[in-house]
């Protein structure tokens, strides 16, 4: 039975990649120079939101069954009240599965005394991103945390209900004279939401792009379902090609939130997916 479940999950994945191999050759064929991108690619996590519903240490082994070396752990997986020998044995685990916890979040930063319990908790963990949210009248302390800690703060836009930070945009004119660690987490199923292509929104910003929440929404419109990346009306293969062109050097991380119960054929089949549309592009 346990390899038999192996075969399905493999199957999936195959079917992923094969899929977005067909949907992006009629895009290939319009690219002037489809080579340009051949010799880059992009780093593939998990953002663990995703599995919610399993331990930390399920999380790791499905992270690394998808071959995925990288993760952000949401505070289910790691409670922003944990101890330094608490994070750091969260961060070792990590590395014992052969992934490295790059960030963490979406932290919410509503008062002062949470932006710094976020960069503690990051520093203890070894995070090199904190995925946040702070209150506006917050930007100045994080400011000075950023130079502090020497941590990113990857801002996340969270669609049109928002009040915050509904879009990129909202984030960026919040933060484009402070600190140039201070940038953008682009969700970019919030994104498409508020009815902005992800793919403009990330050239547009791409001086501050520092994450990326990879996943696919039914509509571009405030209400929608959350669907396997490929299904949706999200221009995938239009939004790879612009991370590679605008040379993006930050985690994609998939952030599937269908399923919660069940969620691991709809991410592998996501996994896969992308990792089609990107070896159709090299």
């Amino acid at each position: 039975m346990e390899n038999q479940t192996r075969r399905q999950f493999l199957q999936v994945v195959s079917i992923g990649a094969a899929a977005s191999l067909m949907k992006v050759t009629d895009s290939l064929g319009q690219d002037q120079n489809p080579g340009a991108a051949a010799k880059k690619t992009l780093k593939l996590g998990l953002a663990s939101y995703t599995l919610r519903k399993f331990s930390l240490d399920r999380t790791l082994a499905e992270t690394a069954r998808l071959n995925l070396k990288y993760i952000a752990l949401k505070d289910v997986h790691l409670s922003l009240k944990s101890t330094p020998a608490e994070c750091e044995k969260a961060a070792e685990q990590a590395r014992k599965a052969g992934i490295e916890l790059y960030g963490g979040g979406v932290i919410y930063m509503r008062n002062e005394t949470e932006v710094h319990q976020a960069f503690d908790y990051a520093k203890a963990a070894g995070m090199k991103v904190i995925i946040g949210a702070p209150e506006h009248e917050l930007l100045p302390l994080v400011n000075k945390k950023v130079q502090e800690y020497d941590i990113k703060l990857a801002i996340h836009n969270h669609g049109p209900t928002d009040k915050n930070y509904p879009t990129p945009a909202s984030a960026y004119d919040r933060i484009k004279d402070l600190d140039r660690r201070i940038g953008l987490c682009d969700d970019i199923g919030h994104t498409m939401r508020a009815g902005v292509d992800p793919a403009v929104s990330a050239e547009r910003f791409a001086d501050r792009l520092l994450d990326v929440h990879m996943k696919d929404v039914s509509a571009a419109t405030a209400k929608v379902q959350a669907v396997e990346v490929g299904r949706g009306v999200i221009d995938i293969p239009k939004f790879v090609k612009t991370l590679l062109k605008i040379g993006y050097e930050g985690v994609v991380s998939f952030e599937y939130e269908k399923d919660a119960d069940d969620p691991f054929v709809g991410l592998a089949e996501s996994v896969g997916y992308v990792k089609g549309v990107l070896a159709a592009v090299s």
